[in-house]
């Protein structure tokens, strides 16, 4: 087992069109690492974004300095994204998260916290236990997200209350290593992500969050996601 608590965080942040969103992501996480005392890195992988996204990250990385804000530009999907931003972290705990402020940063929640009271590999946000919740999405989407849960529960009875949220922490070695295993993409990558985990028999600690609906720009969720969601689910089930 690694020793107690990193010396280094490295935020892996994903981004399509998160022009307006960015700065203040940013903002807060510097402000909340800086606060806690925790040395970070955050590294911004950007899909192409025609909104002027890399513009800003540019500006971020000489506000910041480039050893707080590393950008890389990356044209695939999301979990692809993560393999690509791990090549270039330094920190020994990988943060991964989305930028359009749907996530609460108090990262000292989640390293100071929950990854030092149980020393776990893994500590995952989770909005179904304890006081986490979900804030602005309309009954439908509600139901999709809990119902996509549920099935998840059923099938895989992964032993994480939420599987297919996708704000996390991890011990470097250990997200390496999940990465080699995990063959799926978009929204099923993090539910592989928490299966794969009981399988190699990772500890996994939890953390409830408030997940509040995106300040700017539109969900990427819609039809095919759904989809690709149900056969991800499937393909576990009679894989795992």
């Amino acid at each position: 087992m690694a020793a107690r608590g990193p010396e280094r965080v490295s935020v892996l942040l994903p981004t399509y069109n998160e022009r307006d969103n960015l700065p203040l992501v940013v903002w807060l996480l510097a402000r909340t690492f800086s606060d806690s005392g925790i040395d970070f890195e955050i590294i911004i992988i950007d899909d192409g974004s025609p909104d002027g996204t890399q513009e800003v990250a540019q500006q971020l990385e000489k506000i910041y300095g480039s050893d707080k804000i590393v950008r890389k530009l990356f044209l695939f999907p999301s979990g692809t994204a993560y393999i690509h931003g791990m090549k270039y972290a330094t920190g020994n705990f990988i943060v991964i998260m989305d930028a359009d402020l749907s996530h609460h940063v108090r990262m000292d929640f989640m390293y100071c916290g929950k990854q030092k009271e149980g020393n776990f590999d893994i500590v995952s946000g989770t909005r179904y236990k304890g006081n986490g919740g979900v804030y602005g999405w309309d009954l439908k989407r509600k139901l999709i997200s809990r119902g996509a849960n549920f099935l998840t529960q059923v099938l895989l009875r992964p032993g994480a209350s939420d599987l297919t949220g996708s704000f996390r922490l991890y011990r470097k070695e250990v997200l390496q290593k999940l990465m080699e295993k995990c063959v799926s993409k978009g929204y099923v990558f993090q539910m592989e992500m928490i299966v794969r985990a009981r399988q190699l028999g990772y500890t996994i600690g939890e953390v409830p969050i408030s997940f509040v609906d995106r300040v700017y720009g539109e969900s990427k969720l819609g039809g095919n996601e759904i989809v690709s969601f149900l056969k991800g689910l499937l393909t576990l089930f009679a894989t795992t």
